[in-house]
């Protein structure tokens, strides 16, 4: 068909697997039933053997994981029971019309391991980039820390968001910022030493944010170092539909409409 556009899709998502399942900070298990296991159940639905090829029937995957284990998306519930003074709003209680926008890429990679990102070094990125926030944007935060997913520990590799970045870009209508590491915020070793010392008060900074005005994050995204170009893209990360939940699994993506 002349002049028909095909969008180049970017796979921004984590991959769930057993492989570390043994260190995950949300713990999660895979149970893999094979063709040939699974054709010892067919009697149960009532069904006969020779229904089937010869000695296999269905695979069939039992998982069992946090609704915070790999790629997802937390709801303003999972930072306090209320935002803005008003009961906080679970993930199957948000509009769809956050989960699919325009995005823009951070590279925040020059921070080292437990450092803070401030609203200071988000305007300067925006400034070194070319481009000026709009309401509903999609703002993913590229630490590199998804490349030691696989490792033990990975969880307190990451910088984070403190709380007047997150303030900031909620402030000029941005609703989900996403981030290629265990949370949104440092590390929770380096919050505590400090909280410890005397500054509570940075204590989850940015996800207590939430309690003051709704947003949600994107935790454990995967492949930013793909994307092209740092803005000219769509971002879809549909939460999974969970009544009452904090926070959903996505299988987040980039549209590039060439």
């Amino acid at each position: 068909m002349t002049g028909q556009r095909t969008p180049t899709l970017i796979d921004l998502s984590d991959c769930i697997s057993n492989d570390t399942s043994d260190f995950e900070p949300n713990p999660h298990r895979i149970t893999y039933v094979s063709h040939a296991e699974a054709f010892g159940m067919v009697a149960r639905y009532g069904l006969r053997p020779e229904f089937f090829a010869p000695g296999h029937a269905w695979a069939v995957e039992n998982v069992s994981l946090s609704t915070h284990s790999g790629t997802h998306v937390d709801a303003p519930y999972h930072y306090a029971p209320t935002s803005g003074g008003a009961p906080a709003r679970t993930i199957d209680q948000l509009p769809l019309a956050w989960f699919y926008s325009d995005g823009v890429l951070l590279d925040m990679r020059s921070k080292p391991a437990g450092d803070g990102i401030s609203a200071e070094d988000v305007r300067r990125e925006l400034s070194r980039i070319g481009y000026t926030l709009k309401p509903l944007d999609i703002v993913l935060v590229w630490t590199g820390t998804s490349a030691h997913f696989h490792e033990k520990g990975y969880d307190q590799m990451h910088a984070g968001l403190r709380a007047d970045a997150t303030r900031w870009l909620v402030e000029a209508g941005v609703k989900v910022i996403g981030i290629d590491a265990w949370g949104l915020d440092r590390p929770f070793t380096v919050m505590a030493q400090e909280a410890a010392a005397g500054h509570p008060e940075v204590f989850w900074e940015s996800h207590f944010y939430g309690s003051e005005r709704e947003y949600c994050q994107i935790e454990k995204l995967a492949h930013l170092e793909q994307l092209p170009r740092p803005f000219g893209f769509r971002v879809a990360c549909f939460p999974y539909n969970i009544r009452g939940a904090s926070a959903a699994w996505t299988r987040a993506v980039a549209i590039f409409e060439e």
